[in-house]
């Protein structure tokens, strides 16, 4: 029997990238973050989440991509586990599709190392391959980071 998976998809420098929609918390429009002295390239700051204080981590500069034009505003999905949340800046928020297992396959093995661990794999669908992210290890990334 095959089960579906609902995931919440958007766009990082033309990629298609997926998470699992039970760990997208919500979606915002770009907010004013509190820069962080020192901290590493892929902390773009902090978010003040209605009091809750969260990591905000670029995904361009995370997967290694460059940045954003200066005129182009990121979105933020708030994503979150059972550690805590964290803030992933991407360029466009997507639609939230239902994929089977059929489609799924590991993350092929021409993918950068550093790209290939943030994924548990990826879906074969008929025009792309959607990119599916571990949320556990990107807040576990943004836990080393700040």
């Amino acid at each position: 029997m095959k089960t579906p998976h609902q995931l919440c998809t958007f766009h990082v420098a033309g990629l298609f990238l997926g998470l699992d929609v039970l760990a997208v918390q919500e979606v915002l429009r770009a907010r004013e973050l509190a820069l962080i002295p020192l901290a590493p390239a892929n902390v773009e700051g902090l978010l003040n989440l209605r009091g809750q204080i969260v990591t905000a981590i670029d995904l361009r500069r995370r997967l290694s991509f460059p940045p954003r034009a200066a005129d182009e505003s990121p979105m933020i999905m708030i994503v979150r586990d059972e550690d805590g949340c964290v803030a992933l800046l991407v360029d466009r928020v997507g639609d939230v599709i239902e994929v089977q297992d059929a489609t799924f396959e590991p993350a092929p093995d021409t993918l950068p190392a550093a790209m290939r661990s943030l994924l548990t794999g990826v879906h074969k669908l008929p025009k792309q391959l959607l990119h599916v992210l571990d949320a556990r290890e990107i807040t576990a990334a943004s836990a080393h980071a700040a």
